[in-house]
């Protein structure tokens, strides 16, 4: 693929389309509940209302935090945060949770394009394990019933990049959908890979839209091995063969990003990790949005691992307000490096 030299001032704007969930975050003391349920420690699990209540019920009398989440949503979130224009694709339902959904993005000025389901609106539990790792059970409700046909180019107008989680790959034709409508409207498309169980049970479907449509693809180790079979820095060869911008995620380690012959090596900042509960997420939301800045991507890369080691250290998706005022400086002298 070509080497990646900036985005043109006209992209501007990012859309995320994904899940639009609520997260219910949950510390466990062991994983002795996540092998009563059958949820693989670090992954995400699809489960039907009435294991999502089970678990709910098993963990009643542990405190829990709830959120607006999903991987896309959480991008969108921190985009917005950093003041860049943004705007959100997702089903919800106009229930309590659809309604905490949609309140939430307005008060942070999300652009949104929302559909309506009579099923519930989606929500995901986030079981946090001692050692920060979190594994989730995830119901999709409303969520599970975005269409291929609401994928109309009237939704993309105006935006310059699509990110995509990758977690919505349960509807094959959406993803497709959503990608051909964005590329024939000019925008760049970015995927964040989801977890390494959903990236091997649709790695042939993934390959083949890397390759058709997408420019740049985020993915940990984890989901970098699986996608690929190598190592990170091998893998991180390969993605970057299917696509302009690749980058491979190494949680403490850093990341890594290749255009072209070029390999950038980023550091990881020192963290307290409590909960690496949307540090990809927040790192792609640093590093989108330094691309629609048509900064480099160095400075991409600094940026997002910013975002990322700032959100290990609470628990949840989201920076709290008076960490975003601390980090607004410091990205703003990254800017002007």
């Amino acid at each position: 693929m070509d080497t990646y030299t900036g985005a043109p001032n006209s992209r501007k704007s990012i859309l995320g389309i994904g899940n639009a969930l609520i997260d219910v975050l949950i510390n466990i003391a062991d994983d002795a509940v996540l092998q009563k349920f059958g949820l693989p420690k670090g992954s995400m699990t699809l489960v039907d209302a009435a294991l999502s209540s089970e678990i709910k019920k098993e963990t009643k009398n542990v405190a829990r935090i709830i959120q607006t989440g999903g991987s896309a949503a959480n991008t969108v979130n921190g985009i917005a945060k950093l003041g860049g224009k943004c705007g959100y694709i997702g089903k919800i339902s106009n229930d309590e949770m659809g309604n905490f959904f949609v309140s939430d993005f307005e008060a942070n000025n999300i652009n949104t394009h929302f559909f309506y389901s009579e099923t519930g609106t989606g929500h995901a539990t986030a079981l946090i394990s001692a050692d920060s790792e979190r594994t989730f059970g995830t119901y999709l409700g409303a969520a599970l019933e975005l269409t291929a046909e609401e994928m109309t180019p009237e939704i993309f107008m105006g935006y310059g990049i699509l990110h995509i989680e990758g977690y919505l790959v349960q509807n094959h034709a959406l993803i497709e959908a959503a990608m051909k409508t964005a590329k024939e409207n000019g925008l760049l498309v970015a995927i964040d890979m989801a977890s390494f169980n959903i990236v091997e049970q649709n790695i042939e479907f993934l390959h083949r839209m890397i390759r058709q449509y997408v420019d740049i693809v985020f993915a940990n180790e984890e989901e970098a091995l699986a996608l690929t079979g190598k190592n990170p820095e091998e893998a991180l060869n390969e993605i970057a063969e299917m696509c302009s911008i690749a980058v491979v995620k190494l949680g403490a380690n850093g990341s890594m990003i290749k255009t072209g012959d070029r390999v950038i090596r980023i550091d990881a900042i020192p963290a307290n990790s409590i909960d690496t509960t949307g540090a990809g997420d927040i790192y792609a939301a640093g590093f989108l949005y330094a691309l629609a800045e048509n900064l480099d991507l160095e400075v991409a890369g600094k940026i997002g691992s910013l975002l990322a080691g700032s959100v290990v250290e609470v628990m949840g998706a989201k920076i709290p307000s008076e960490t975003w005022e601390k980090l607004i400086p410091q990205i703003e002298r990254l800017k002007s490096n």
